[in-house]
């Protein structure tokens, strides 16, 4: 796939447990990408939080306790907080001439109102390229609830008959484990109910922005939904 001058921006969309992750590691390992996972930029920050640290954003505090006990929950974070976290990390990332491939970011249309502009300003609406993956209900609740990670750097393990009985991660060679939480079934019913909430609606105002959302069957296998998503993103 041939590169426009100014950096590429690839934001992948869909359920938990669609492959969004697994999705842009191959990606950003294809097309030469940063793979910017907003999900460890959140927990990276929120994990450590200790008793009275916050965030300013615009004016407003956002204690760390609560967006972690949010996180924990399966409620989205606060989106201005999230969205200013992300932002900083891209302009980062283009001051070093680096495209990018984001996993379910942005999660709200408030971040989508906030990040989709920015990035129009920056790169032009014909650099940003919109997948979503599309999964059931069904699927969404077994993956996740079956879904593990390892400890080193967290790479998600697919749940097959082949890796079910894996104890190592077959890339790093640490111990995998499941999210303590995270992936709850009760959790689950909650993030997936913040997606069909929060998260599907930025589907309609993306295209308003006069982006195309290509539609991909996140049901396939690994290998399939790659070579799927690469050719509706040439």
């Amino acid at each position: 796939m041939k590169l426009s001058k100014k950096p590429l921006v690839i934001i992948l969309l869909g359920p938990p447990g669609s492959g969004k992750g697994t999705q842009a590691g191959l990606l950003a390992e294809k097309l030469n990408l940063y793979y910017l996972e907003t999900a460890k930029i959140i927990e990276s920050r929120v994990m450590g939080a200790k008793k009275g640290e916050y965030v300013m954003v615009k004016g407003k505090k956002y204690p760390l306790l609560k967006e972690k006990k949010l996180w924990e929950t399966g409620i989205l974070c606060s989106p201005p907080l999230v969205s200013f976290w992300v932002k900083n990390k891209i302009k980062e990332l283009f001051r070093e001439g680096k495209g990018i491939v984001m996993a379910g970011s942005p999660r709200t249309l408030p971040e989508g109102k906030d990040l989709i502009p920015f990035l129009k300003r920056r790169i032009g609406k014909g650099n940003i390229k919109v997948i979503l993956l599309k999964l059931s209900p069904r699927q969404t609740f077994l993956r996740n609830t079956r879904r593990r990670i390892c400890q080193l750097m967290r790479h998600p393990i697919l749940y097959t008959k082949e890796t079910k009985n894996l104890k190592r991660c077959p890339l790093d060679g640490s111990k995998l484990k499941r999210r303590k939480g995270l992936d709850d079934p009760q959790t689950i019913k909650i993030r997936l109910r913040e997606y069909q909430q929060r998260t599907f609606p930025l589907i309609d105002y993306f295209r308003k922005q006069g982006l195309e959302v290509k539609t991909v069957n996140g049901e396939q296998s690994v290998e399939k939904v790659f070579k799927d998503i690469l050719k509706v993103i040439k």
